[in-house]
């Protein structure tokens, strides 16, 4: 009986120090999903590719006249020529 004390004090104090770490290292959500950074080399800025960068390569590619093709897909002249045109005709909100 006197073992089964011992073990089950152990447990019980493993327990109590286990239970603060498992939450904190719990990973939290992140609003909306993954974030992807995309780095404009001739500009030397972020933008951060959201909806509102969608739809903006979309209406590029619109005045363009081209398919929709995923951004990641496109040719990198193609991706350089986007950022100019987005510097030059930033979002209408």
């Amino acid at each position: 009986m006197r073992y089964f004390n011992r073990v089950l004090g152990s447990l019980s104090l493993l327990a109590a120090f286990a239970a603060p770490s498992i939450t904190i290292a719990r990973p939290n959500p992140q609003d909306g999903g993954v974030q992807v950074r995309i780095y404009d080399r001739d500009h030397r800025d972020y933008h951060n590719w959201d909806d509102r960068e969608d739809r903006a390569y979309r209406r590029y590619l619109v005045e363009r006249h081209r398919a929709y093709r995923a951004y990641q897909g496109q040719h990198y002249r193609v991706r350089r020529h986007y950022w100019q045109w987005r510097h030059r005709n930033p979002d209408r909100d």
